[in-house]
């Protein structure tokens, strides 16, 4: 049984692959080199032989292995290119990713781990893996998963979410996250910032937390004029009641706009403006902590300090020093 089994169907998106096969591939080099153990990984499809990738790129796969009480490994998933919701909808139902998604459901029943990125935490949530839990997947896709799973806290802010044996990532390069995570859990921090060093991945790491607030609005024009019109008003941002009214509509119609178009409710839109604006603030001027938390809108640094390490699992201070240091 390999650490990992990557999971390729037809139209998978080949950076996710290269990505996470490259990750993989200097992971085993450094461990070799430091005398410790490597992980061991395999493509693997619901058939086997040879897969077609998004773009005419092939791959070569095993067929996926029968489930066993006690799974160890990881089997990973990263996102199939799809262009709207329903041309992922039509893709779920074809024989392929039906078969996929008993293999997800049977592994998770078995005591493994899953992480899917991008569109691919669609077949979790058809496998009924991500009932209860907190979960995020592409920007653009959050608001139709979000209607889906009404029983699944969808965060679209969130780069990486981790809940369980469920892992599930952002847009199609938050394969990386997810794969920094699985070897800084399973073989050590060493090994995990050895590869991200390598590969150059900690600084994205550390910025990939925020998703600018004018994306999330998803077309929607409403949403899109609530965006900008907190961005402008920010330190002192009015209620949702001045703001719904300042809209014309009600703040129960203003919360199923938002609802619909970024998957979350209006106050945590209001919170991810605060977050980037802080976040640009942190990285390209030389405000203290306390005047970029007054800045963006709170009476002292705890607050702020609380959500960026919520958001990105760092303080402002080390956010700060990273970006000055390269």
């Amino acid at each position: 049984m390999k650490d990992f089994e990557l999971l390729l169907l037809d139209g998978t998106n080949p950076s996710g692959v290269s990505m996470t096969r490259d990750i993989l591939a200097a992971a085993a080099l450094f461990a070799a080199r430091g005398g410790e153990a490597a992980p061991s990984w395999g493509l693997y499809s619901p058939s086997g032989g040879r897969v077609q990738l998004q773009g005419g790129i092939g791959a070569d796969t095993r067929r996926l292995p029968g489930r066993r009480r006690g799974a160890h490994s990881v089997l990973l998933v990263p996102g199939i290119w799809v262009t709207d919701a329903r041309e992922l909808h039509a893709r779920i139902d074809a024989d392929d990713c039906r078969r996929a998604i008993r293999h997800i459901a049977a592994h998770v029943a078995n005591g493994g781990q899953v992480a899917a990125s991008c569109s691919a935490v669609f077949l979790l949530q058809a496998a009924g893996v991500l009932a209860g839990r907190r979960v995020t997947t592409t920007w653009w896709l959050a608001p139709e998963l979000a209607r889906l799973a009404a029983d699944t806290h969808v965060d679209a802010t969130r780069i990486l979410c981790i809940d369980g044996p469920v892992l599930t990532a952002g847009a199609a390069f938050a394969q990386s996250d997810l794969m920094l995570h699985l070897l800084r859990r399973s073989f050590g921090a060493t090994l995990a910032e050895g590869v991200s060093r390598v590969l150059l991945l900690h600084e994205r790491a550390q910025q990939a937390q925020f998703v600018i607030p004018a994306m999330l609005a998803s077309g929607d024009a409403l949403v899109t004029r609530l965006a900008r019109r907190v961005e402008t008003a920010l330190p002192k941002v009015p209620s949702v009641a001045r703001l719904a009214a300042e809209l014309c509509i009600s703040e129960r119609t203003l919360a199923r706009h938002v609802r619909h178009a970024t998957g979350m409710g209006t106050i945590d839109l209001v919170r991810s403006i605060r977050l980037h604006r802080a976040r640009g603030l942190l990285q390209n001027s030389r405000m203290s902590v306390e005047q970029v938390a007054a800045a963006v809108g709170y009476r002292d640094a705890t607050a702020l300090r609380r959500l960026v390490r919520r958001a990105a699992g760092v303080t402002p201070g080390r956010m700060r020093a990273t970006v000055e240091r390269d």
